[in-house]
């Protein structure tokens, strides 16, 4: 046992500094006046460059193939985006406007989430400046998610016989309701959600667990029910690879949102998520998800929390 041990240690010291994943083709989609402020993705990057993380740790992802939107999306759903033939009622349930760029820019996204998925696994911890969009369905997109990224690259590294169990831990304010119906059948995902009740999806999925809060909840309750519950299923189900939606708009000020966190109880939530499964030396991929802030300094600000919590930890366990 004890050389097991040296060799893992000397492994784990291998390791480097956490990667990114991220592209400027993230904010370049104009979606007008939106509430969803693609600029975001950009500021993140430029805080972390002028922090004096080198370019080098910046992976830069391609669209995905349609291949792989196809082990999770059907193919007369994904026709119609490539064509633009969808009704107004399924643009009106994306939320978002219609182009012929939304596919393509949509795609950037899932090869980012599979490019942070592979990297977790070599590295243990890698961050997606961007991913988690968990309403997307196998058929049609809601709440601004046209393609389930997760879903995808969690079915892509199965395929590949990389990982044997995964789970998605989704503390984004609203459920994943995307991704849990993808996954409500497959025993080999574990999907959890902690979200607000009295809040869009109106009608919410099966989740393998989930924990709903109300409005004005607040840190207190919601990082006390999070602690009841990791890491014990990290333990139990045992995944080979996490998802962590790391929304941002559990946020007091957050637009969309009601939960109330202050910037502190959103810095335990990611202390909880992330350092209980790197003590456990599960492989952790972390998604920005959601985050709606008036002031979207305030979502990036909220984000770069997440980040330092992941790069502190990383060091401590790599």
């Amino acid at each position: 046992m004890g050389i097991i041990s040296s060799i893992l240690r000397f492994l784990r010291n291998k390791r480097g500094s956490l990667k990114f994943v991220y592209s400027d083709g993230y904010w370049m989609m104009d979606l007008g006046n939106h509430v969803f402020k693609v600029e975001k993705y950009r500021m993140i990057y430029e805080n972390l460059l002028r922090k004096g993380v080198k370019k080098e740790n910046f992976l830069l992802p391609n669209p995905s193939s349609e291949d792989d939107l196809l082990l999770v999306h059907k193919s007369r759903y994904i026709q119609k985006l490539k064509t633009g033939k969808l009704s107004p009622s399924e643009i009106l349930s994306m939320e978002l406007p219609y182009t012929h760029e939304l596919y393509k820019y949509a795609r950037l996204f899932v090869g980012g989430t599979i490019l942070a998925a592979e990297n977790a696994l070599e590295e243990g911890i890698s961050v997606h400046i961007g991913g988690g969009f968990h309403h997307a369905y196998p058929d049609h997109g809601e709440g601004f998610c046209i393609l389930n990224d997760i879903a995808i690259a969690l079915e892509k590294l199965k395929r590949r016989n990389k990982i044997r169990r995964a789970m998605i831990v989704d503390c984004d304010v609203h459920q994943g309701n995307g991704t849990a119906f993808i996954f409500s059948s497959r025993d080999y995902v574990f999907t959890f959600s902690i979200h607000q009740m009295d809040l869009y999806p109106a009608k919410k999925e099966k989740s393998s667990l989930d924990l709903g809060l109300w409005s004005g909840d607040g840190d207190e309750i919601y990082n006390s029910l999070l602690r009841a519950h990791l890491p014990k299923l990290y333990e139990e189900f045992k995944p080979d690879l996490i998802f962590y939606l790391a929304g941002a708009d559990p946020y007091e000020r957050d637009c969309l949102g009601g939960l109330k966190l202050t910037i502190k109880g959103l810095k335990e939530r990611d202390e909880i998520v992330i350092e209980e499964a790197r003590k456990l030396n599960i492989p952790i991929t972390i998604l920005l998800a959601g985050g709606y802030a008036p002031d979207v300094a305030e979502t990036v600000s909220i984000h770069l929390n997440t980040i330092q919590v992941a790069e502190r930890i990383h060091k401590k366990y790599r």
